[in-house]
């Protein structure tokens, strides 16, 4: 295995041994131009604030009120941390974070070996349960069962994650999270409390009699899992920024920069800084932008199912709400908060296809090939084992293989097969568990790997060490969290 040895800005070209960031880059947006690079930000929020916002900030709130707002808060201050590390790796470098992956030391590809396996697993149940939750919520109001919406839901998300790539998945997610974000505030500000009674909330203490197993289901989905924390890469990779990756191949990358923009080596080191600013103000834009959302229905679930004592089980939460908005609202709250359930639920499919997909791809990509071996994916294809050329056999001339395998990947292990597990299961809470207990396991595998491998970038564009320490410190509460988790699963708590 090649491991890097990161102490130059570049690297000669057979020098596999040093991390050698991009050789171009072009001039950061200045000003207003930046708003045109939100879409990552917001395309991550979309896939950070589905189930967990519907299913168990409402309980919270309704059982707890704001006793445990700064928790949700300090968890998002976290993974603004995380999900910017995560974009940094390809910023600097044109790679991706699954790439650099591949060249840490241990066995040949293990780290992506220990993510690929389970999050097929995960991608088919947490896919099949977010589109189950969309038809359960459809169904409550339209003619029609749960498995009809359901795969009706999957279809259309499926057909935009394929047909349009990038930018009309980043366009739709933009749609959704202003359309999401604008009913979610409106109803909060309807029923919000006192001033006092919520600011009590950022106090850090625990209740009086604290419920674990009840709360960590909670505290495990505010915003991303552990794959959300890598799309948030491959996102501003695909989206240009620094460059974009050049590994993403023929198709995928949305860059915006011509070829006078580049900039000599002595130039790069304000451009790489101007370019890691812009990713880590869309960063905190995704996370603050799902923040709002759920501590909008942490709210709800406050002012409106605790008075009432309400603390429904699973898809139930949906339908309290909608009932007790629309004694606020009359009809026209109910069917706002039935589209606002339904815009969270199904941007989380359209964004968790897309995420997965682009991520199956890349791992599909680089297993055949040494720790950062130079050829890229055309040399993977040619030189791979022959059921990787199978898997690409069909695409057209015009198409990269990493395009045909995201293609491939949406349309079957996040297509198809969660469509067969919601006809055959039915149940979005059952399906969705399981796909949050591998989440659970590798939040922290994925935190300190990444810490690991920007550990190892040149100095120009490391983290310094209150970077570092703060990404250590959310790998160090995942890792907590997991314990706790897996204690309850084992029954040890209760």
């Amino acid at each position: 295995m090649i491991g890097y040895v990161a102490q130059e800005m570049d690297a000669p070209a057979h020098d596999t041994t040093t991390i050698r960031l991009r050789p171009r880059v072009p001039e950061p947006p200045q000003g207003r131009d930046r708003v045109r690079w939100w879409g990552p930000g917001l395309l991550w929020a979309m896939s950070a604030v589905g189930s967990g916002s519907i299913l168990f900030t409402p309980r919270v709130g309704s059982e707890y009120g704001y006793e445990l707002l700064w928790l949700l808060w300090g968890v998002a201050l976290l993974m603004w941390v995380m999900i910017r590390e995560a974009g940094r790796f390809a910023v600097l470098t044109g790679r991706t974070l699954l790439d650099g992956f591949s060249t840490l030391p241990g066995p040949r590809n293990w780290v992506l070996w220990f993510v690929f396996i389970p999050q097929l697993l995960a991608a088919v149940v947490g896919v099949g349960g977010l589109a189950a939750l969309v038809g359960s919520a459809l169904a409550g109001v339209l003619p029609g069962g749960i498995v009809l919406w359901s795969l009706l839901t999957l279809a259309a998300s499926t057909a935009t994650v394929v047909s349009g790539g990038y930018r009309a998945v980043s366009r739709a997610a933009l749609v959704l999270a202003l359309v999401l974000v604008a009913i979610a505030v409106v109803a909060a500000a309807t029923v919000f409390p006192a001033v006092g009674d919520f600011g009590g909330g950022l106090v850090p203490g625990a209740p009086a009699e604290v419920d674990v197993p009840f709360v960590l289901p909670w505290i495990g989905t505010i915003l991303a899992g552990s794959m959300g924390v890598i799309w948030y890469s491959y996102w501003a990779a695909t989206r240009g920024y620094g460059g974009g990756a050049a590994s993403l191949g023929e198709g995928e990358i949305d860059e915006e920069h011509p070829d006078e923009e580049v900039a000599p080596a002595g130039e790069r080191g304000p451009r790489f800084d101007g370019w890691l600013r812009t990713m880590s103000n869309t960063a905190l834009l995704g996370v603050l932008t799902g923040t709002l959302i759920i501590t909008s229905f942490l709210v709800l679930g406050a002012e409106l199912l605790g008075p009432e004592g309400i603390v429904p089980d699973g898809v139930e939460v949906a339908t309290e709400l909608t009932r007790l908005l629309s004694e606020v609202w009359g009809r026209t709250g109910f069917w706002l908060m039935t589209v606002a359930i339904v815009v969270a639920l199904g941007g989380s499919v359209l964004a968790n296809q897309d995420g997965w997909s682009r991520s199956f791809a890349d791992i599909t990509l680089l297993l055949p090939l040494e720790g950062h071996e130079e050829g890229g994916d055309d040399q993977a294809e040619r030189d791979g084992p022959r059921l990787l050329r199978w898997m690409t056999s069909w695409r057209p001339e015009s198409m990269g293989p990493r395009l045909a395998l995201k293609i491939l990947y949406a349309l079957v292990i996040a297509g198809l097969l969660p469509a067969i597990v919601v006809v055959v299961v039915q149940d979005p809470v059952a399906i969705m568990s399981v796909s949050g207990i591998v989440a659970t396991l590798h939040t922290p595998f994925i935190v300190f790997a990444t810490l690991s491998l920007n550990r190892r970038l040149p100095e120009v564009g490391r983290p310094g060490p209150v970077v570092q320490g703060a990404l250590g410190l959310a790998g160090l509460f995942y890792t907590v969290f997991a314990g706790f988790w897996f204690a309850d699963l084992l029954g040890v708590i209760g």
